[in-house]
């Protein structure tokens, strides 16, 4: 062993003061980032409305300009029936397909593929068209969702 005068020390007690004093700095970085943390605030209710109330305030009239030119699908159905694989290879030029709907029954009108009214055969300047005779209610409409 060497010897060592006094207030002299040896690399290992440096090595461990170094340590000490990186520690302690390392100790008061965490502590002043983390000493708000804890702070409480406090914490409000937050009221909404009901959708049943309506703001009789506020005038806004209704503009439904912004949705009048979103293309919509309407199709007309004649009538449905169901047959076998068999008996449609059997069609050709000139076969009748027998349709579940009687003669003279009103037409379906499908808007966006949802029945929406029904109506009967008319001519048009020698086109097809459909006379409305029945609009479906919103609540016949909700129950064949």
């Amino acid at each position: 062993m060497t010897n060592q005068k006094s207030g002299e020390n040896s690399p290992a007690v440096n090595t461990a003061e170094a340590g000490r004093e990186n520690l302690n700095s390392d100790v008061k970085d965490v502590h002043e980032a983390t000493k708000n943390v804890n702070i409480r605030k406090p914490v409000k209710k937050v009221e909404f409305s009901s959708f049943d109330e309506t703001d009789k305030t506020a005038e806004s009239p209704k503009n439904l300009d912004f949705i009048l030119d979103i293309p919509l699908t309407i199709s007309v159905e004649l009538g449905r029936t169901k047959m076998v694989i068999n008996d449609m290879l059997q069609l050709g030029q000139g076969s009748v397909i027998e349709l579940a709907k009687l003669a003279g029954e009103p037409l379906d009108v499908y808007v966006n593929g949802k029945l929406m009214a029904r109506g009967e055969v008319v001519l048009v300047n020698d086109k097809f068209g459909v006379r409305l005779t029945d609009i479906i209610s919103p609540a016949e409409r909700i129950k064949t969702l």
